[in-house]
């Protein structure tokens, strides 16, 4: 699951770096989806104590805080109508900065006795990105410039081969 994540996550920085349209559903989704899984793991799985708890929290408000400073970093542009992105240099130096920001807080957590499966993966991505969510989407809404279509998702590709 994990490499699963970590692979979704680098196609679309690599995406973003080559610049795409920008459609809603790909803004706030992933996001949501991730921190529910991530949130869904600690409950079942890990149950957290009181101490981890406190770390999660820190580690998800830097997470929330980076993201957010991130989504101020993408170019944000109107092309065929409607809205595009592309990643920046900045983006990239606020990414690897909250990923050593991260890494620093589980060093402490895991130091202070919080077991490694206290922090899924899933989760601090998922909060990561909903930061960023919520910087980009009120970015998109001031340019008034709609966001872009959604592209036709694989089930509908192979549907419109076969008719």
């Amino acid at each position: 699951m994990t490499v699963l994540v970590i692979a979704l996550v680098i196609g679309v920085i690599v995406k973003r770096f080559l610049g795409e349209p920008l459609n809603a559903r790909d803004v706030f989704i992933p996001p949501l989806v991730l921190t529910g899984i991530g949130v869904y793991t600690l409950v079942k799985d890990v149950q957290p104590s009181g101490g981890a708890i406190v770390w999660i929290v820190i580690a998800a408000l830097a997470g929330l805080g980076f993201g957010a400073l991130r989504g101020l970093t993408p170019r944000l542009y109107a092309r065929d109508g409607h809205l595009w992105q592309r990643y920046t240099v900045w983006t990239l130096v606020v990414w690897i900065t909250s990923i050593a920001v991260n890494f620093g807080i589980g060093f402490l957590a895991t130091s202070s006795g919080v077991a490694a499966e206290a922090r899924p993966m899933t989760l601090s991505i998922g909060v990561s990105l909903l930061g960023e969510a919520i910087t980009l989407g009120r970015r998109a809404l001031a340019m008034k410039v709609p966001f872009a279509p959604e592209s036709p998702g694989l089930l509908d590709r192979l549907r419109s081969r076969i008719r």
